[in-house]
């Protein structure tokens, strides 16, 4: 009997360790769009503070990503945008939300190339669009 109960602890500790060692894909573009557009802790700003972060967040290898957005909310401010109304994306599905958000728009500078990426910056408040998945962030659209 305490052999059976040891396999059935062992067989779900493997399967929990499966799901940690192996995110399920809504998981992982969350973890991107963190990564890629969320920065509350600071109010953006200027060229530097592109550089920086376009650098910092690993977007200026293996080339430049030559437009990019960090958001400057809270992730519950964020997240919640996801439960407002369905609207259509770019792509045509029907899983994009929008709201009004503090954000820094990083944009490539002419002639610069990996992984001396240079930008340019626009910090404002403005209308932004994010797709949704399972209520989390997973896409800047716009």
């Amino acid at each position: 009997m305490a052999m059976q109960g040891i396999r059935s602890l062992l067989l779900l500790l493997a399967l929990l360790g499966l799901c940690l060692v192996h995110p399920s894909s809504g998981d992982r573009r969350y973890q991107k769009f963190l990564r890629q557009h969320v920065d509350p802790e600071s109010d953006g700003g200027d060229a530097t503070y592109c550089n920086q972060m376009m650098h910092r967040r690993r977007m200026t290898v293996p080339r430049c990503k030559p437009v990019n957005t960090f958001i400057h909310e809270s992730i519950w401010n964020i997240n919640s945008i996801c439960h407002t109304t369905d609207i259509k994306c770019k792509n045509g599905q029907m899983n994009c939300h929008e709201g009004i958000m503090k954000v820094t728009d990083c944009r490539l500078t002419g002639g610069s190339t990996s992984p001396n990426c240079r930008y340019r910056a626009l910090a404002r408040t403005r209308h932004v669009v994010i797709a949704c998945d399972n209520s989390s962030p997973v896409h800047f659209d716009d």
